[in-house]
C-alpha cells in the first residue's frame, strides 16, 4: 500500500511544500512518509517527526539518523504542551493519526505551532472518527470544524488507494 501523501499526489493534489520549509509531522510512524517530506524540503528544511509508540519510534530513529533534517520525537500528539519546548514555529503541519479525536489533535497543534499563513494537511480517516456514519457525512462535520480557523485549500478522496480516507490541505488564516 502506498502512503497517503503519494496517493494524493497520484490523484493530482499539489503539495504546498518548498525547499527550506519546517514541518511538524504528527503520527510519523516508521518514517516512510516523513522521509519523503524531508527530501521535498531539502537540506535547508527540517521535519520534526512525532509519534507516541516506542516500538515505532525505534525504527523512526534509524530513518532520522540518515537525514540531518529530521528529528524523531516520542510524544503524544494530543499533548502539545509536553513537547512545545522541542519544536519551533513551523511552515506546515502534516498529520496522519488514527484516532477518533484526530481533528481535535490537529487543531491543538495548529494553534500552538503553525505560522500564520502556514499550511496544514490532515490524512483524514473517516471510519476512525465514526464507524457508523458514511464518509461524506463525517467529512462535512470535519469541514465545519476546520473552517472555524482555517481555509480549506483542497480535499482529495484517496479511493481507490485508501478506502474511507480524505487528504485535506488547509491554510491558517
Amino acid at each position: 500500500m502506498i502512503s497517503k501523501l503519494i496517493a494524493a499526489m497520484k490523484k493530482g493534489t499539489i503539495i504546498p511544500l518548498s525547499k527550506g520549509d519546517v514541518v511538524l509531522y504528527l503520527g510519523a510512524s516508521h518514517g516512510v512518509t516523513p522521509e519523503i517530506i524531508a527530501e521535498l524540503v531539502g537540506e535547508e528544511g527540517f521535519v520534526f517527526c512525532l509519534d507516541v509508540a516506542p516500538d515505532v519510534v525505534r525504527k523512526l530513529v534509524e530513518v532520522c539518523e540518515k537525514h540531518e533534517n529530521m528529528c524523531p520525537l516520542l510524544f503524544d500528539a494530543n499533548k502539545p504542551e509536553e513537547y512545545s519546548d522541542k519544536i519551533t514555529e513551523v511552515d506546515m503541519i502534516y498529520q496522519d493519526i488514527t484516532q477518533k479525536s484526530q481533528v481535535d489533535i490537529f487543531l491543538k497543534n495548529i494553534a500552538r505551532f503553525l505560522k500564520r499563513g502556514g499550511f496544514a494537511i490532515i490524512a483524514l480517516k473517516t471510519k476512525s472518527i465514526d464507524s457508523v456514519k458514511g464518509k461524506e457525512e463525517v467529512l462535512e462535520t470535519v469541514k465545519k470544524e476546520l473552517e472555524k480557523g482555517l481555509r480549506i485549500v483542497s480535499i482529495t478522496d484517496l479511493d481507490p488507494y485508501h478506502k474511507d480516507h480524505y487528504f485535506i490541505i488547509c491554510r491558517k488564516k
